[in-house]
Order: C-alpha cells, then sequence, then structure tokens
C-alpha cells in the first residue's frame, strides 16, 4: 500500500500579492511539518478575486500574474517534492483569466483556466475553454475552478482523461440574493458540499477542495474546505473555519475498492447520451 496526505486549505487571501505569496510560502512550509503530499489553495489565493459577482468593478480588479512570473516560480521552490495548486489571476494573450496552476520543485505540472462563468464573472475575465488531466507524483490530477464543480461533465472529462484525484480550487461566496443569517445555514453552503461530494461519488474518485475564508467587498466566503473520498464521503472538514482539512489514505486501493462491483465509468452509455444534432437546450 501507498499512502499519501492530502490537504485542502481554507483561508482568506486579499489583493496584496507580496502578502499572499509569503503567507502562501510559510503554509506550504508547515504543510511540509505535517508531511502532506498534495496541499490545493484556494482559488484566487495570489491577489484576490472580484468584489461583486454580479457588476464587478472593472477597474478594480485583482493584479495580474504571468504563469513563469517570480511569484509562482517562488510558490514551486518551496514546495520540494509536494504537490502544490494554487489560484490567481493569469494575464496572457493580451487578456485575463481565472486560472490554477498546480507545481512542485521540478516546476509547472499543470494548469487549468475557469471554463464556467457565474453572473457577472465574465466582465472580469476571459473564459477558459478545456478540462485535462496531467500526471503528479501522487498519481494522475485534474483541476476544477469553483462554478465547474456544478457542472457535471466537468470532472466526469477529468476522470476519463484518468485522473484519479481532483483539486477544486474555489472562491465559494454566500449566497448573494438569500443569505442565511449563519453561513452553515446558507443554501449556497448546502450545494458547495452537495457537489463535493457528487462529484466524487459519481466519477468514484477524491475531490481535495478548498475555499476562500473572511470577505471581500460584498462577498462573504464559505470556507468549508475538505477531503471526499470516492464513495462520497466527507474526510475531513474545516467547516466554516479557516485551517487545513488532511487525511492520510491509499487512494489507488480506495479507488479499486470503490469500483470492485459497480464501475461508473466503465459502464458509462454514452451511445445513449447524445442529444440530436438539431435539438436546443431549452433554457
Amino acid at each position: 500500500m501507498t499512502t499519501v496526505t492530502l490537504g485542502a486549505l481554507a483561508a482568506h487571501f486579499g489583493r496584496d500579492v507580496e502578502r499572499a505569496v509569503s503567507k502562501a510560502l510559510g503554509i506550504i512550509e508547515a504543510a511540509a511539518r505535517e508531511g502532506v503530499d498534495l496541499l490545493v489553495f484556494p482559488d484566487a489565493a495570489l491577489g484576490g478575486y472580484i468584489g461583486d459577482l454580479r457588476a464587478p468593478d472593472v477597474d478594480d480588479l485583482p493584479p495580474t500574474l504571468d504563469r513563469d512570473g517570480p511569484e509562482l516560480a517562488a510558490i514551486a521552490a518551496a514546495a520540494g517534492k509536494m504537490v502544490v495548486c494554487i489560484g490567481y489571476a493569469e494575464a496572457a494573450d493580451g487578456v485575463r483569466y481565472n486560472s490554477a496552476v498546480c507545481v512542485n520543485g521540478d516546476g509547472v505540472l499543470g494548469t487549468h483556466r475557469k471554463v464556467h462563468q457565474p453572473a457577472g464573472e465574465s466582465l472580469a475575465y476571459t473564459a477558459g475553454d478545456r478540462f485535462e488531466a496531467f500526471d503528479t507524483p501522487i498519481g494522475r490530477l485534474g483541476m476544477l475552478i469553483d462554478y465547474d464543480k456544478t457542472f457535471p461533465e466537468s470532472a466526469r472529462t477529468l476522470a476519463l482523461d484518468g485522473a484519479t484525484t481532483i483539486a477544486a480550487l474555489s472562491a465559494w461566496p454566500a449566497s448573494v440574493t438569500d443569505r442565511a443569517a449563519r453561513l452553515p445555514a446558507d443554501r449556497q453552503s448546502r450545494l458547495f458540499d452537495l457537489y463535493d461530494s457528487a462529484r466524487a461519488a459519481e466519477n468514484q474518485v477524491f475531490v481535495v477542495s478548498s475555499n476562500l475564508t473572511g470577505i471581500t467587498g460584498s462577498l462573504r466566503f464559505l470556507g468549508q474546505a475538505k477531503v471526499v473520498g470516492p464513495g462520497g464521503d466527507i474526510l475531513t472538514t474545516t467547516r466554516s473555519k479557516g485551517g487545513l482539512a488532511k487525511v492520510t489514505v491509499d487512494v489507488e486501493h480506495e479507488i479499486g475498492r470503490a469500483r470492485r462491483v459497480l464501475d461508473h465509468l466503465a459502464e458509462l452509455r454514452t451511445d445513449a447520451y447524445r442529444l440530436p444534432s438539431n435539438t436546443e437546450i431549452r433554457r
């Protein structure tokens, strides 16, 4: 049996990139002391998230970083043998993306640009256009960025591409239309946990789900970092507090056990799912 320690972070990160990098380096150092093999930071950890989901201030957007810039190079150097996934606003091709990168001491292992954009986020970022898994020292991995995990096809694409672990990086706030007095009672709190468990169970993979905490502009973030097993069970969670949710597991063994009798990916009937070419999706 080969075990790995999976860690999902819930923490507050603001617009100050230098401060965010320094904070991230300290968290990586502490996680290394605890034997963490995969550390998943929230979306927008380096530079923060937009302050209003419905109408972001386009004159006050998070600062952008270059994928090959010194900030991510510092994260990679600090990671060493650890695999670290972290979110940031990426400057590329003359536009900005809500992006995530997975690194270790050898450099960039994989990248993802958020595909699905809620509400007014398209005013702040350009959408990505693909989901791809990639190899890492802890196994094949895929990444989702917050709203991506609302769509089953996102995680399914990664699982079909061989991902055994999905890093789900989020800047997931409480409801902006019907906010509850207490975060655990908020409808978005329930949905956040539901999507994590559903994506893990339907694909029989591990989901390592991070999230921001605290407040940015009009948004109050939920926390609720967690690791979910291939049966959909939440193995460890920070709940609505900040901190690191970590658990040591044998990924290959647990996925094999989950798929021993019912193997969802092997039993797909893709021939039955196709819409006729002239069918429109009703809204």
